[in-house]
C-alpha cells in the first residue's frame, strides 16, 4: 500500500551524527567527488562514479560494489543544493517508476565547531522502509557510511 499524503509516520528512517568536523568540511566532503569516493556506502563497499552534477536537477549515477562483488546500480536527482546547509534528493535504482525510489533530506547544522548532520529518508509505504531495513540492512548500513564519512573528515 502506497501513502500518498503528507503523513510520513512509520516511513522514515533517520540517521543523526554530531561530526567533530565544522559544517563547510562536512559539506565539501559531502559535495566534492574526490571525496566522496572514498566514504560513500557502508563497510567495504566501493563505488564507480559515471556522472555526477551536484545543483538542483543535477543527477549522480553511480554503482556501489558491495564486498561480496554484487554490484546496485543507483540515481540520485538533486531537488535541493542549499550550501553548506541542506541538500534535498530522490534516490532510486536508475530505472525509471522504480517502485523502491524515496527521498532524502540531509541537514548540515553548525555545532560550534562541529557539525550536526542528519539524514532522513522517506519510502513510499512502510512496507518499502521494512524492506530496506530487512533486507538489506538500511540502519546499519547508514550508520557505517558515516562512520566512513567521520574518518574522511580526520584524513580531509
Amino acid at each position: 500500500m502506497t501513502t500518498t499524503d503528507n503523513d510520513t509516520s512509520g516511513r522514515e528512517l533517520v540517521i543523526s551524527r554530531t561530526l567533530n568536523a565544522p559544517r563547510e568540511l562536512v559539506w565539501k566532503a559531502w559535495t566534492s567527488p574526490e571525496h566522496l569516493i572514498n566514504w560513500w556506502g557502508p563497510t567495504g563497499f566501493t563505488n564507480t562514479f559515471k556522472e555526477i552534477s551536484i545543483k538542483p536537477g543535477g543527477v549522480w549515477l553511480f554503482t556501489m560494489h558491495g564486498p561480496d562483488g554484487t554490484d546496485y546500480p543507483n540515481r540520485i536527482i538533486f531537488k535541493e543544493v542549499v550550501k553548506p546547509e541542506r541538500l534535498a534528493y530522490a534516490h532510486d535504482s536508475g530505472e525509471d517508476n522504480d517502485p523502491q525510489l524515496f527521498n532524502v533530506v540531509v541537514t548540515f547544522e553548525k555545532a560550534g565547531d562541529k557539525t550536526n548532520l542528519t539524514m532522513k529518508s522517506i519510502f513510499a509505504s512502510v512496507e518499502a522502509l521494512k524492506l530496506v531495513v530487512d533486507q538489506y540492512g538500511a540502519i546499519e548500513g547508514g550508520n557505517q557510511t558515516i562512520d566512513r564519512l567521520e574518518a574522511a573528515l580526520k584524513e580531509m
